[in-house]
């Protein structure tokens, strides 16, 4: 009888110890998982607002949901009594373990990261990275997608990409197109210059503000070298350059003159 009694005063004394904090540990867990809840909600809008690209918003409101819920968890479980100690060693060997193991892709990551953030381009940009040109057709957090002129589809790591140059073709506006033709002309300069000067003005999209420029770099009797710079909109600028081509040439070969491109 004594030994029981000595059992239920030892469980009495344990819970009024131990009741309160757990409680009080509920509360804490019921109030925090709230309080991350409002804070993530808060932090994406402002993401929203700050225009952020919605692929960043979305992974970076998960993994600052996860990394306050497991601090509140520990947090919580500290409170009822429980060592920690461990669990954070865990999670740093882990953590540890996980980084070495995927170097690569974090790397990728924290390209994607600063590609969102910084935005050297954007979908439907035109840009020349790691030897390829194409149109940015996906921004993913660890690659990017382009499709080439001739319909490719390059999956590039952000990691490089973001690491290397890049050249952004879409930026501007206006971008200027630069043409060299070899001309049969003999020593009759005006001529060939009068025709591409002609066919510069009668094209609605080569641009007259900045005017188009037409100069003789090279000559070596009877081949003149003509170097034309024009500018276009950007838009125009890939169907300019086909077009030109084969206007200046039907052109030319009308007014008896040969032509051939460098």
């Amino acid at each position: 009888m004594d030994s029981a009694h000595s059992y239920l005063n030892k469980a009495v004394e344990l819970l009024l110890i131990y009741a309160p904090k757990f409680v009080l540990a509920i509360v804490v867990l019921f109030v925090g998982l709230w309080l991350i809840k409002t804070f993530v909600r808060g932090l994406l809008k402002a993401m929203s607002l700050g225009k952020l690209e919605a692929s960043l918003q979305s992974f970076l409101g998960s993994l600052i949901g996860i990394m306050l819920k497991v601090l509140l968890f520990i947090s919580v479980a500290s409170m009822v009594g429980i060592a920690t100690t461990s669990f954070v060693a865990i999670l740093g060997a882990a953590g540890l373990a996980v980084g070495l193991a995927l170097q690569g892709s974090l790397a990728n990551f924290s390209g994607g990261v600063l590609i969102l953030l910084f935005k050297p381009f954007k979908l439907g940009d035109v840009i020349l990275a790691q030897t390829f040109t194409g149109e940015v057709k996906e921004i993913q957090i660890f690659h990017t997608v382009i499709v080439t002129p001739d319909n490719k589809t390059i999956i590039i790591p952000n990691g490089p990409l973001s690491g290397g140059t890049i050249a952004n073709f879409s930026t501007a506006a206006q971008r200027r197109l630069d043409m060299t033709f070899r001309i049969n002309c003999g020593d009759d300069f005006q001529k060939p210059k009068g025709i591409l000067k002609n066919l510069l003005s009668m094209d609605k999209r080569i641009l007259q503000n900045p005017a188009p420029t037409i100069r003789v770099s090279e000559f070596n009797e009877p081949i003149a070298k003509f170097e034309v710079n024009m500018w276009c909109n950007t838009a125009d600028y890939s169907s300019v350059l086909s077009d030109m081509s084969e206007i200046v040439k039907a052109s030319l070969d009308n007014a008896g003159m040969k032509v051939s491109f460098p």
